[in-house]
C-alpha cells in the first residue's frame, strides 16, 4: 500500500499543512481517509479530482470532513461530463444530513446522495475494493471511528481522533504502521475519551506491536516534537511527525 499524508494538522489548518486526510492506495484503487479543512485543494497535488473510489469519514468533526462541502460542488456540477457517479462514503450515521446544512443551500435535501453513496459505519469488517477493512468505534465526544487497512499481508491502522481506549489497541494490533493521533500534550491537558497526547499514543503503539509510528493530528498550538519526544519515551521502534506530502509505502 502506498499511504500519501494530504494534510494532518489538527483543529483547523497551520501554515503549514491542511486538516486530516490521508491517501491510500494499492492495485489502482483510492481510499481517503477524511478530508478536513483544505484538504481538497492539497488532494489535487497527489491525483485527479474524479480519481477516488471511496471515502472513509472517521467522524463528523469540521477538520475531518468539511471540504466534502466542496468536493460535492466538483462532483455535482461537474463541467465535462455530465455528474459523477456516486462514490461510497463510509461515515456515521447522519453524515448525509450534516454536510446538506453544512453546505446549506444544495439543489434539493437530497442532492448530497446523488454524488455521495452514504454507508453508515458500525464496529465491524467488510472488503472494499482490493482491502480487507476493519472499523471500530473509539473515544470521542461524537460518534467517531478509527480503520484498520489490510492489503496482501500488510497493515495501516489509523485512530481517526479518540482518548485512550481498547477499542484503538485491537484496530493497531501488529500494523505496519500505525497512524496516530497526538493532539495533547503530557502533563498539560487530562481531558479523558477526547484526545491523545504524545505518551499516550506511544504507549497504545507498544502495546500493540506496531511496526512504526507517525503522530498526526497535532494542532498549531501543540508543540509537536515534545511530542514525538513523549512519544520515544514509551516506544522503540521507529517513530516520527506526519507531515503535509509525505509517502510511506506500507
Amino acid at each position: 500500500m502506498k499511504l500519501t499524508v494530504v494534510g494532518c494538522s489538527g483543529s483547523f489548518p497551520s501554515a503549514e499543512s491542511a486538516c486530516s486526510s490521508y491517501l491510500v492506495e494499492a492495485d489502482g484503487f483510492r481510499l481517503l481517509l477524511d478530508m478536513g479543512n483544505g484538504a481538497l485543494g492539497e488532494l489535487q497535488r497527489h491525483i485527479g479530482l474524479y480519481d477516488l473510489d471511496a471515502i472513509f469519514l472517521s467522524h463528523l468533526h469540521a477538520d475531518h470532513c468539511i471540504d466534502m462541502c466542496g468536493y460535492f460542488v466538483a462532483r455535482y456540477y461537474r463541467h465535462e461530463g455530465g455528474r459523477c457517479d456516486a462514490i461510497p462514503v463510509y461515515a456515521p450515521e447522519g453524515a448525509e444530513q450534516r454536510l446538506t446544512t453544512a453546505y446549506a443551500d444544495t439543489p434539493s435535501p437530497t442532492s448530497m446522495s446523488e454524488v455521495f453513496d452514504f454507508r453508515t459505519l458500525t464496529t465491524g469488517g467488510f472488503e472494499l475494493g482490493p482491502f480487507t477493512i476493519r472499523t471500530a468505534r473509539v473515544c470521542h465526544p461524537v460518534e467517531a471511528y478509527g480503520i484498520r487497512v489490510e492489503h496482501e499481508g500488510r497493515v495501516l491502522a489509523y485512530s481517526g481522533d479518540t482518548g485512550v481506549c481498547d477499542a484503538l489497541h485491537d484496530l493497531a494490533d501488529g500494523a505496519d504502521l500505525f497512524l496516530c493521533e497526538a493532539s495533547f500534550t503530557h502533563g498539560k491537558e487530562d481531558i479523558p475519551e477526547l484526545h491523545l497526547n504524545g505518551r499516550e499514543a506511544g504507549a497504545h503503539a507498544t502495546r500493540a506491536r506496531v511496526g512504526r509510528l507517525v503522530l498526526t493530528h497535532v494542532p498549531p498550538w501543540t508543540d509537536g516534537e515534545r511530542n514525538l519526544a513523549d512519544a520515544r519515551e514509551v516506544y522503540g521502534g521507529p517513530a516520527e511527525l506526519a507531515k503535509a506530502g509525505a509517502v510511506y509505502e506500507v
